[in-house]
């Protein structure tokens, strides 16, 4: 019995060849290859249909192996494709993706708030000097309510008040699975039956107020961001209704 090595595509083409169970390669080879029972006939004729058979037997291997070295070919090109698709906009793009993991970290033990997406100033709100939002969010205003939530809701009625025409921009302000603020109690619902939205008095917006009292000073926060207070008024704000909830 001699051994021979064959590429996994031929076995595969001779053993879809098999007639029965338990033929082997050998006798599926010789039942393609050679005449019935091994015997050689001396007919002309015998021999040329057997050497036809011989012949379609091997154009059938060879256009096995073909169709494979084919469809690995055409794979290969697809996967490269899908590799070069980027476009150079894309190729811009990722570093500043990179850069902005690269940031996240904090040093230990420090309390930092996740940022909130989209938490530039709006186009319409670029930063201004006022200082107003300093004056209606006074120590003693925020002193008449007695719940946390209601001096949050409180500062906010402020912002809108002064700042009506671009407070829908504060609509950008998301975390990672939820939207914070909307024009309908139903839109934030749809976040989860517990986000507690409420609505922002004198305004036709709501926000969400399940938050506890560190997230509710970072929204606060990106609020005013958005809306174009300088970085003084807003630690002036929000070191006010931090010194409240103490």
């Amino acid at each position: 019995m001699k051994s021979i090595e064959i590429d996994d595509d031929l076995y595969a083409f001779i053993a879809s060849q098999t007639k029965h169970i338990g033929e082997s390669a050998s006798q599926i080879l010789r039942r393609l290859l050679l005449p019935e029972d091994g015997a050689v006939s001396n007919n002309s004729s015998v021999a040329a249909t057997k050497t036809s058979e011989i012949k379609n037997a091997a154009a059938q291997i060879a256009e096995a192996a073909t169709d494979t070295v084919s469809d690995k070919s055409r794979e290969s090109v697809k996967t490269t494709a899908k590799t070069d698709s980027r476009t150079p906009a894309q190729d811009k793009a990722a570093p500043k993706v990179n850069a902005k993991k690269a940031g996240a970290k904090t040093p230990a033990g420090k309390v930092v708030s996740k940022p909130v997406r989209n938490a530039e100033p709006s186009a319409t709100a670029e930063q201004h000097n006022k200082r107003d939002i300093i004056d209606a969010v006074s120590k003693d205003a925020l002193s008449t309510f007695t719940k946390r939530v209601d001096q949050f809701l409180f500062v906010l009625s402020a912002a809108h008040k002064l700042n009506a025409d671009d407070f829908e921009a504060v609509q950008s302000i998301k975390g990672k699975n939820r939207t914070y603020f909307a024009t309908s109690k139903e839109a934030l619902l749809e976040n989860g039956s517990s986000t507690n939205p409420k609505a922002i008095p004198d305004s036709p917006f709501w926000v969400v107020t399940n938050n506890n009292t560190a997230k509710k000073t970072a929204m606060l926060e990106q609020v005013l961001r958005i809306l174009g207070y300088k970085d003084d008024v807003i630690e002036t704000v929000i070191a006010r209704f931090s010194a409240e909830g103490k």
